[in-house]
């Protein structure tokens, strides 16, 4: 499959996908608390989408060799690395939860982002890592520009993670995404720089680093044919952005006004 390159309507499209995608995660962020479950935060969601007229890109989903998703959203909590699907298991004080969201508007567009909640006072490691994790990417974004390579936002992402201790996973990445869910080309969170496809304005894909307090090796959890945990039961942490390539640099399409803070290095969402 051929990388989409978007053209202006087909961007202004994407805006408003994006922008409805972070509205979903600004509205959670408004209830998420102690003692609710991620079940509650996929309730949540699906009213969100409703009210907005999108669909989840999620419920139903199935991938070939998966089982149909059953949620309108996916909900990963401490160990689990991505694809947890929403239970009935209350939040306590501490845990640290992914929230990742696909909505889909009436006219086919697809908009993916996903944050970090920490429910109640949370350990200092759990801080650092969901703090560090968000740095990541945002490193990884500020290496989006014309004639850069796709290698030098995984170098980015991958030497500051190893550098303050964490690990990266590899077997999930980044993705294009238009009106396909997943499509060309695949970003990698780690990777030597000057490597992989050259990027080009008009390009959208998501960057979503997963990093691992402890070591990269993930692992099946369960039956359910979703969910992945680390291998040695330490926490782990992702966020994601969907990102434009400008003629000038990048767009961060995913960014709303409930969105967290930048990083004291960020000092603009386009360029």
């Amino acid at each position: 499959m051929s990388i989409t390159i978007k053209d202006a309507e087909g961007i202004a499209q994407m805006r408003v996908a994006c922008r409805l995608a972070a509205e979903v995660l600004d509205y959670i962020a408004s209830h998420i608390q102690t003692g609710m479950t991620t079940l509650d935060i996929d309730r949540l969601g699906a009213e969100c989408m409703a009210r907005q007229g999108t669909v989840s890109a999620t419920i139903g989903y199935q991938p070939p060799g998966y089982p149909p998703y059953p949620a309108s959203l996916c909900t990963s909590v401490n160990h689990v690395v991505c694809h947890g699907i929403p239970n009935d298991k209350p939040l306590k004080k501490g845990d640290i939860v992914n929230v990742d969201v696909t909505v889909i508007t009436k006219e086919g567009w697809f908009g993916d982002s996903s944050r970090m909640y920490l429910i109640g006072e949370c350990s200092i490691a759990a801080k650092r890592l969901c703090a560090l994790t968000y740095e990541a990417m945002w490193l990884g974004i500020q290496q989006v520009k014309p004639g850069a390579h796709l290698g030098d936002i995984g170098h980015a992402i991958q030497k500051f993670a190893e550098g303050h201790g964490l690990s990266v996973v590899r077997e999930f990445c980044g993705h294009g995404i238009g009106k396909v869910f997943h499509e060309e080309p695949q970003v990698l969170h780690y990777g030597r720089p000057g490597t992989l496809e050259k990027l080009l304005p008009g390009m959208i894909f998501t960057i979503e680093p997963m990093l691992n307090a402890g070591r990269r090796e993930i692992k099946d959890f369960g039956n359910d044919g979703w969910t992945i945990v680390t291998k040695d039961h330490s926490l782990t942490a992702q966020w994601e952005h969907t990102v434009l390539v400008t003629p000038t640099g990048y767009d961060v399409l995913t960014l709303s006004d409930g969105s967290p803070a930048l990083p004291d290095f960020v000092h603009a969402t386009a360029t």
